[in-house]
């Protein structure tokens, strides 16, 4: 899987965290390993501009996904697996800092960055949180992919609490 992070924000974030919880993210909803995926972490400033330019919405927000080739995974066991360009995730950890402290399960921007990746991958493979039972499938979805990567790293303490409305 080719995963390209490009860190923009002149912040300091974990990128390899990002890459692992990304491909992991990807493997779990069998997306062909030969599949592309863009993730670029952002300022505030620029995220606030990308905000207003595509949801015409103000201020900068979490994580934004901008699909390219629409991929979904196989519905079924014996169903090839789709390849091609998944898109751009693009995560502002500035963001990302304020909602892990004001989680119910305070923790860390590097924790909240890894929940918006998978967040931002299920959004690129056509998951969506606008009606309560997909929120429900994506939200399920979400917590059980970190859950999953976390779990094989041996990280302990709590999974973070979704904070992505």
């Amino acid at each position: 899987m080719s995963i390209d992070v490009n860190n923009e924000s002149g912040t300091e974030v974990d990128e390899r965290a990002i890459l692992d919880i990304a491909r992991y993210a990807l493997t779990r909803m069998r997306i062909h390993p030969l599949s592309e995926l863009s993730v670029i972490v952002v300022d505030e400033d620029a995220m606030e501009q990308l905000h207003l330019q595509w949801m015409d919405l103000p201020g900068p927000t979490d994580v934004m996904s901008f699909p390219m080739d629409e991929l979904r995974p196989p519905a079924k066991d014996d169903e090839e697996l789709p390849q091609g360009l998944l898109g751009d995730i693009v995560l502002c950890p500035e963001v990302a800092k304020k909602q892990g402290q004001e989680a119910a399960t305070q923790h860390s921007m590097d924790e909240e960055l890894q929940l918006l990746t998978v967040h931002g991958v299920l959004h690129l493979l056509g998951y969506d949180h606008e009606e309560p039972d997909e929120k429900a499938e994506m939200f399920g979805l979400q917590a059980a992919i970190v859950d999953g990567w976390r779990a094989e790293r041996g990280l302990t303490g709590p999974s973070p609490a979704p904070t992505v409305s």
